[in-house]
């Protein structure tokens, strides 16, 4: 296993930028992520995670709701682990 404590940086319109993410920045965001409510949680994600130094250049990019989902899953993405998941099937059995 990874560790969960991870730096990620993400290259686009040549510049690059690097996020620290953490269990409990990602759960924030899960947790925040609602039917109606999907883009204000990943720019939260995006501009709490981003190095302090490179915000500012990022607050450009995140006007377009479809780049900052873009980047919140290019980041969660990475960020999620490879684990090998085999979903088995059930029988169906028919009761009396």
């Amino acid at each position: 296993m990874t560790d969960v404590n991870r730096d990620i940086t993400l290259e686009f319109a040549d510049k690059e930028f690097t996020f620290h993410l953490t269990p409990q920045d990602v759960t924030k965001y899960f947790n925040a992520t609602t039917q109606a409510n999907k883009v204000a949680p990943a720019n939260n994600l995006l501009i709490t995670t981003v190095k302090q130094e490179e915000r500012a250049s990022l607050k450009p990019f995140l006007v377009n709701p479809v780049t900052v989902m873009e980047l919140a899953g290019a980041l969660l993405e990475e960020y999620s682990p490879d684990i090998d998941i085999i979903v088995k099937k059930s029988s169906a059995t028919l009761t009396a």
